[in-house]
C-alpha cells in the first residue's frame, strides 16, 4: 500500500533515481505527440481525398453533359435548324458521285 501512496504523491519523481524516470516520461510524452500527429495527418489526408474524389465525380458529370450537349448539336436536324436560320435549306436532288479519271501517259 505504501508504494501506491509513493506513486499517488509523486515521490518517484524526486528520488534519487528519479532521473530514469523522467526520461521514460519525457520519452512517452514525445511518442504521444507524434502519434497524435500522426492521427491528425491521416485525419487530413481523409478529408483530402473525400473533397478529391467529390471533385472527380462532379467533374464526370460535366463531363458527360458535355458530350450530350456535343451530340445534340452534331445531330443533321439541329444543323439543319441553325442553317435555315441564315437561308441555307437541305437539297432535294440526292447527291452524285464524281469519278475522275486518270489516263496514263508514256
Amino acid at each position: 500500500m505504501s508504494k501506491v501512496n509513493d506513486i499517488l504523491k509523486g515521490k518517484f519523481l524526486v528520488d534519487e533515481d528519479a532521473f530514469k524516470n523522467w526520461r521514460m516520461i519525457i520519452f512517452l510524452s514525445v511518442l504521444a505527440l507524434i502519434m497524435i500527429a500522426s492521427s491528425h495527418r491521416a485525419d487530413e489526408k481523409v478529408h483530402e481525398i473525400a473533397d478529391l474524389k467529390d471533385e472527380v465525380a462532379e467533374l464526370r458529370s460535366e463531363a458527360v453533359d458535355s458530350r450530350v450537349n456535343l451530340w445534340k448539336l452534331k445531330t443533321s436536324s439541329s444543323v439543319a435548324k441553325a442553317l435555315e436560320a441564315r437561308g441555307v435549306k437541305p437539297s432535294n436532288v440526292p447527291p452524285k458521285k464524281i469519278k475522275v479519271k486518270i489516263e496514263e501517259r508514256d
